[in-house]
Formats: structure tokens, sequence, C-alpha cells
């Protein structure tokens, strides 16, 4: 993939995006880094290949990963009742559930039949602190205050779920035995050599490496780092270098060729559509640009706008990080001005 026919720097001045970030893969490599802007309005503080952004929902494909691994090492099923190994927390029963349970394929391609309760799911902020997955779950935080049951038959329909990927992170927390980032930097992090990715804040934020978020007209947030303290469904820093890492690793384990220890046949199961959805998979969204298959996930939060793309099949695929909410979805702003110019 290259970029085409686009000034990127006269793109930003126009959407007031303050910082960004790209990496683009061509044959399975990375074949392009390019940083421009800053870090922080203001400053003089640059935008370089090893700065972090936040990519929010993009940490749904790593979760995936990380569940498709564990899957690889008997410790999880897909499509098995999460109750069965879920310790700590359980789902209640209710009428739903008595039909048909939840599973992690249902919970990882948002069929699970949860939905989250209005306006949760915010940014971290020191008065409300880090809740604990369990207390989260069961409505006892600021950040979700009503206890997550399911309201819809799983597998019925699809509904975009936070709440979902946090009975993951639980359901991965008990039969690990230990935190879920630690999991996380075990299996994900450190076999792909991600060594700009965490999940561990927001006390390791580090002012030189990590992006400030900023609003659309150009003013940085409050607190300058958005934290989301739910790691599994959105607590991902990182740069878009090491988020190719895991698009090559995909394309390899794909083929049979995986870093860490995935099979092919496990590999697939992220990529092919869940629950008679054509649009999804588990972890990510599922389009063709003609004969190819299309994978993508978007991260989108208070101050920060992110995109992955890739075509498995002939090892292509770019990510695109901004520490800029412009306000509008990725494809209507910079971003898919990018997109649309590597496909031209």
């Amino acid at each position: 993939m290259k970029l085409k026919h686009i000034n990127i720097e006269q793109r930003m001045n126009h959407y007031n995006v303050v910082g960004l970030s790209i990496s683009l893969i061509d044959n399975g490599q990375i074949s392009l880094q390019q940083s421009f802007g800053m870090l922080e309005k203001g400053t003089n503080r640059s935008v370089t290949s090893n700065s972090l952004f936040n990519a929010c929902s993009i940490s749904k494909l790593l979760t995936s990963i990380l569940v498709l691994k564990l899957t690889e090492l008997k410790m999880l099923d897909l499509d098995e009742d999460v109750n069965k190994k879920l310790i700590s927390w359980k789902i209640t029963e209710n009428e739903f559930t008595k039909q048909k349970k939840v599973t992690l394929r249902s919970l990882l391609s948002h069929q699970s039949g949860i939905m989250d309760p209005k306006g949760s799911f915010s940014e971290f902020t020191i008065a409300q602190g880090v809740p604990t997955m369990v207390d989260l779950l069961s409505g006892r935080t600021p950040y979700c205050k009503e206890a997550i049951v399911v309201k819809h038959l799983p597998g019925s329909d699809f509904h975009y779920s936070d709440a979902g990927y946090c009975i993951v992170e639980q359901l991965i927390e008990d039969v690990t035995g230990h935190p879920f980032a630690d999991v996380m930097s075990d299996f994900i992090f450190k076999p792909l050599r991600m060594n700009n990715s965490t999940l561990k804040l927001p006390d390791k934020i580090v002012n030189g490496l990590f992006a400030s978020g900023h609003h659309k007209n150009g003013d940085l947030v409050k607190g300058k780092f958005t934290v989301y303290p739910y790691s599994a469904a959105s607590g991902l820093w990182t740069t878009p270098s090491d988020l190719a890492l895991v698009v090559i690793e995909l394309m390899n384990s794909l083929k049979g060729k995986s870093n860490i220890g995935l099979s092919k046949c496990k590999a697939m199961e992220l990529v092919i559509p869940q629950g008679g959805k054509e649009w999804t998979g588990l972890g990510v969204f599922l389009d063709s640009l003609g004969q190819e298959v299309e994978i993508s996930s978007l991260g989108w939060g208070v101050g920060f706008q992110c995109m992955l793309v890739a075509y498995p099949s002939i090892g292509t695929g770019a990510v695109i990080m901004t520490n800029t909410d412009l306000g509008v979805h990725q494809l209507k702003g910079i971003i898919g001005e990018i997109y649309k110019s590597l496909l031209a």
C-alpha cells in the first residue's frame, strides 16, 4: 500500500488534527512508518514512531487474538457456556440464558444479548478510581451503574458491547489466575516484540512518549491523557508500528506460520463471519475489496481516533492513529481520506 495524491500535513491543518502517525504493510512486512505534528498542542514535542496513542476499541482485536491463543492451550473454549469457567462473577440466569448460553464466540462478536447501559463506560477519573471488573459488572461503580445482564436471546442480533469484553477480561483472569494486562503481555506483547504497548495505566504514563488527546477544535482534553479502565475493551495504548506487528502476525497465522503458536484453524475463526452477520468476525469488522477480504478495527474515544485495516490474502494493511477526536466517523475525516488514498 502507498500514500497517493494526499498531502497529510495540509489535510491535518484542514481538520485541525494535532498529531498523526501511520504504518503501512506490504508483502507481509512494515513498508512505511511516518509521523506528523505534535504530541500536544502548543508544545515542541513532535510525534515519532515510538509515540503511544490511545487505541480505544482496537483493544478488542488483541483481546480476541489472546482468547484464540488460550483456546489453543485448551484453557478456554469459544463455544462453551462462559459461566462454567467464570469464578469471581457469573452471568445471571434469566429467560434468555435458559434458552441459549452466552459463549466467548458470542461475546467477541457482540452477539451475546448483552447491551451496555446508557451512559456507561466513560473515561477514567481520579475521583472514580480504577474499578474491578467484578464491581463494574455488578453495577457498583460510576462507570457502569447497572448490573450487566443478558437482555436479548444470545445470537439473535448484534449489539456492540464494552460490557461483553469486560466479561471476557474477568474470564481470562479467572482461568489464568493473573491480571489481564500480564496475560496480554506474556502471550501477545512480548512474543511479538510490541515494546511500545501497554495496558498498565494510568500510573505508567510518561509525558515524553504518550500523545495527549484533543477535541475537534484543537483544545486539549481534560487531564491530557484519556484512559479507559477496561483493558480488554478499550485500554490499549500503542503505536501504529506495534499494531502493524499484530496484523502481520495474523497474516502469518493464516498461513500456518504463527510466532505466538496460533494455528491456521484458530486464526481463521477471527476473520470468518460470525452468527450469520457477514460483516463481523471476532473483534473485527469484515468487508470486501473486489475479491479480497478486508478486516478492520476502529478506535474512537475522547481526544483520539484510529483505524486498522488489512487484506490478509495479499499481505497489505495500514494503521492510522491520531490524537484528535474530529467528532465524526473515521471515514468522514482525515483517516478516511488517507484510507481512500491508499486504495486509489
